[in-house]
């Protein structure tokens, strides 16, 4: 297996992983077998990554701001990330919305099935409704406040709070850049060091990928219940998948023709980050192998990917939006919900507030996808009865959007990188040369 590349390792962890899935799903033992002896291992390393996760974040982006030297040149990475980012998203919940308005997936939804659905789902609908009704009565600029923690540990204690984190390490790495640098000097060091551990954490932790990955898969196959209500929703889950598969083809085209990398330069780089964000559905979680990747694969400078890659996975979910605008007029197709062309621009607008500051975890996107809907006018009775529709497939169609989100991310990192000539050839360091020193 070392003699494979890790992507080919952990593909081939997954396919084991479903294949032992489907096998013990059919054996009278065999669920609590993969539940109570292999989904452990899966857990473990979902639970390492994530250990991780915070250090990473706050020792990276303190030692990217200090290396910048220059506060003018972190704002201007600052501004150009979060407007690509923010563009990012409306052309992903655009494509959506096309899709699914041709597809027009929920008039094949019969009111059978539609019963089905709401009656297996009813319950867990309801948890999402009630803590996006808690978020929805917060005010216009609770999202600020949100930012900015009021005791730090307590914020680093919940990989939620990243953006809270994200605040308090660029407030350290400006207050660095602005003190005398000999007294400055001992704090960079030491953080500088923290990142070397850190990264050398992920590299320690990786070793078992393939292992995690085929744990994961293995306990997810044999967890799913009634594989008859994925074919009722097929068409919805295809409208998903082709429109994140449309973004992938889109990221191909920004990284060959903006920054001159070949796709399958792009996806061989990538390719671990990818297949861990659809093992894991987080991509918190996902975070250190990004960043990994994308520094020592696809050449992008740590100044970058220190500040780019935290923020992508808090505020950039390319792959949640497109979801949400599909599922929005799926469920509104399917319960005879009429939406206007002022509804559909309203999910536009509504997904992209909503995706900024969006929890990277499993199920996150369901909360934003009620805060959505509630926004086009859908009664609450019917609210309910949408999202039990779309229960059955949203582990699997959440697996997928988050290797969406992460493929976002290292886009955007390479579009900053080329921008201020921090992208290099992975094998030669060598950077452009009109930056080089």
């Amino acid at each position: 297996m070392r003699k494979l590349a890790l992507h080919w390792q952990i593909l081939i962890g997954m396919v084991l992983g479903v294949i032992m899935g489907i096998v013990f799903s059919k054996i009278p033992w065999g669920r609590d077998f993969v539940t109570d002896w292999i989904k452990p291992f899966g857990t473990i390393f979902i639970k390492l990554l994530k250990l991780i996760a915070i250090p990473l974040i706050l020792a990276s982006l303190v030692k990217g701001i200090t290396d910048l030297k220059d506060i003018s040149r972190f704002s201007k990475i600052g501004g150009r990330t979060v407007i690509i980012y923010v563009m990012s998203t409306i052309v992903a919940i655009t494509i959506g919305l096309l899709l699914v308005n041709i597809v027009q997936p929920g008039d094949h939804i019969s009111q059978a099935t539609l019963d089905e659905l709401s009656s297996a789902y009813s319950s867990q609908a309801e948890g999402k409704v009630k803590n996006a009704e808690s978020q929805m009565q917060t005010g216009p600029l609770q999202f600020l406040e949100d930012i900015v923690p009021d005791n730090f540990f307590a914020a680093a204690s919940n990989n939620r709070n990243m953006l809270q984190v994200i605040f308090f390490a660029i407030l350290i790495g400006i207050s660095l850049l602005l003190v005398d640098p000999e007294k400055g000097k001992p704090v960079k060091d030491l953080f500088d060091g923290f990142n070397e551990i850190i990264l050398k954490m992920v590299d320690l932790i990786m070793l078992i990928a393939p292992y995690a990955v085929f744990a994961l898969l293995a306990s997810l196959i044999v967890e799913t219940t009634n594989p008859d209500l994925f074919i009722a929703l097929a068409y919805y889950a295809l409208t998903v998948v082709g429109g994140l598969s449309l973004m992938v083809g889109i990221y191909i085209l920004v990284v060959y023709f903006y920054t001159g990398k070949s796709p399958s330069f792009f996806l061989k780089g990538i390719s671990p980050a990818q297949l861990l964000a659809f093992s894991t559905s987080s991509s918190a979680a996902t975070l250190p192998v990004t960043m990994e990747r994308v520094e020592e694969h696809l050449g992008v400078h740590k100044e970058i990917t220190s500040f780019v890659l935290p923020v992508g996975a808090t505020i950039n979910m390319d792959g949640t939006s497109l979801y949400q605008a599909v599922a929005a007029v799926f469920i509104c197709q399917a319960l005879n919900f009429d939406l206007t062309l002022t509804d559909q621009l309203t999910i536009v607008l509504t997904a992209t507030l909503a995706s900024i500051g969006s929890a990277a975890v499993p199920g996150a996107g369901m909360v934003m996808l009620v805060i959505v809907l509630d926004s086009v006018g859908l009664p609450k009775e019917l609210l309910m009865i949408g999202l039990a529709l779309i229960f059955a497939v949203d582990r699997p169609l959440d697996m997928c959007r988050t290797v969406i989100n992460v493929t976002g991310d290292a886009t955007v990192a390479m579009i900053i990188g080329k921008s201020t000539g921090k992208l290099s050839d992975p094998d030669t360091k060598e950077w452009d040369d009109h930056y080089k020193k």
